[in-house]
């Protein structure tokens, strides 16, 4: 069993308030969850509302089958414009 891990640090670029973070990251959320088959967690920085720390984790049986998703996913938020995404890191356990 492989778990992987993909961890982006964003910056919201016209949030004014946390309405405005949580709309963007229900964005997100549904984004990733319409097209893939992972959980999404907002992990750091809920009371900030323009920073936030995502966590996407995914269960499969090969590595490099959670490579490619969690590739996948990194290149589909790196075009939203939402957001800037500032640090990312991918781990498998």
């Amino acid at each position: 069993m492989i778990v992987g891990v993909l961890s982006l640090e964003i910056h919201i670029l016209n949030s004014l308030s946390l309405k405005d973070k949580r709309m963007v990251l229900n964005h997100i959320k549904d984004r990733i969850k319409s097209k893939f088959n992972v959980s999404v967690a907002e992990i750091d920085y809920q009371d900030k509302w323009q920073r936030s720390l995502i966590g996407i984790a995914l269960v499969t049986s090969q590595k490099g089958h959670a490579e490619e998703v969690l590739n996948k996913i990194f290149h589909l938020l790196d075009t939203d414009e939402q957001f800037e995404i500032v640090q990312y890191s991918i781990d498998y356990k």
